[in-house]
């Protein structure tokens, strides 16, 4: 359900249960985090992307039941994409929701679907979300609008979120793949330690002084 393309250092790993809005269950979780941790290794830049209509609906709400929800394996996975040293891109054909939202944030950028949405209904469902994902959200739209996707449970719309930061670019949905690909261009053609130096400089200028 998750499917990997290497093309050279471009790592493309795709979401693949349309049928069930890309929603995530534990093995899922699993094969990304180890494909986030092995791409620290390998590739020189990583796109995360999904196939039909949705990025992904969130956590599967049977596995949900079973647990998934408080599973280490969320925080797993985005804190090994945040890690990376190369260029991270999330191409968002669709909708993103709930625990998928992780990810997404921990990705350096964000090219979305015309028509994607975005929102993260803990409020609702009573679910907290996992600590790196508050994070990570204040730091792209700020602690107000935080609050209006994670306590008013706000749906955010593809030009409010653009407007707001959370996502960086929109194009047609089926251009989203190749739009992350020329965001790529640069990094794949450079060396791997200038990229890598690049993004610690700009992790290092975000940094509370």
């Amino acid at each position: 359900m998750i499917r990997l393309v290497r093309e050279d250092g471009l790592w493309i790993a795709t979401l693949d249960r349309p049928d069930k809005a890309n929603a995530l269950n534990e093995a899922m979780l699993r094969d990304l985090a180890e494909i986030a941790e092995a791409a620290a290794v390998e590739a020189r830049a990583l796109i995360v992307t999904g196939t039909g209509k949705v990025f992904s609906a969130g956590a599967d709400l049977g596995a949900v039941r079973a647990g998934l929800a408080t599973s280490p394996l969320w925080e797993r996975l985005s804190g090994a994409i945040a890690a990376l040293p190369c260029l991270t891109v999330a191409a968002l054909n669709g909708t993103v929701a709930g625990g998928a939202t992780g990810m997404v944030l921990a990705c350096d950028l964000r090219v979305a679907a015309q028509g994607a949405m975005a929102f993260y209904p803990v409020m609702r469902l009573g679910f907290r979300p996992q600590p790196g994902d508050v994070r990570r959200l204040v730091a792209l739209v700020g602690p107000a609008r935080a609050r209006m996707i994670l306590l008013a449970g706000a749906k955010v719309s593809t030009d409010e979120a653009l407007a707001w930061g959370l996502f960086d670019r929109i194009v047609p949905r089926d251009e989203v793949v190749e739009a992350a690909r020329a965001l790529c261009t640069d990094s794949l053609a450079a060396g791997r330690d200038h990229a890598t130096a690049l993004k610690a400089m700009c992790v290092d200028a975000s940094l509370p002084r």
